[in-house]
């Protein structure tokens, strides 16, 4: 596969929900140290001090919303439910790209997805308490449908 080199920084945005998903405040990583610039797990996992996961990221609260809405957007595109994170890149003239919909992102205490939702007022207990409510309303569903083989 060839593709065309996107220059520009790279912005994260956790949705959740089933059928009328929410999209947390973005983050992005910080790189302090140019060797750290390909996150390995060290550097992702390790806390190194070569990079930082920064909620809210530092953008215009417009292209906040933008992000948001975009996210929000891709996770109905694919059919989501209970939880996504949403990658960005955002270029030097404002334009906004998806990068990627990671259907299944971290949950452990230095995970992304966690500190979107504390950073946008939803502590880490309720996401969890959110995640189960998300996965019986799934259940639910689900289960009034009939299939015959």
């Amino acid at each position: 596969m060839i593709e065309e080199e996107v220059v520009g920084r790279e912005i994260e945005c956790a949705v959740i929900g089933n059928d009328q998903p929410r999209a947390s405040l973005p983050g992005e990583y910080v790189i302090h140290e140019e060797s750290a610039r390909f996150l390995d797990y060290t550097e992702k996992y390790s806390s190194t001090g070569h990079v930082e996961f920064i909620v809210p990221a530092r953008i215009p609260k417009t292209t906040v919303k933008k992000i948001q809405a975009m996210a929000v957007i891709a996770y109905k595109a694919v059919d989501a439910s209970g939880l996504s994170r949403v990658d960005f890149f955002l270029k030097p003239d404002g334009e906004l790209l998806i990068n990627e919909i990671n259907t299944l992102p971290g949950l452990t205490d230095v995970s992304g997805f966690p500190k979107m939702w504390e950073a946008t007022g939803i502590p880490f207990r309720q996401v969890i308490d959110q995640l189960v409510e998300f996965a019986i309303e799934r259940h639910r569903e689900r289960a009034r449908n009939e299939t015959s083989i």
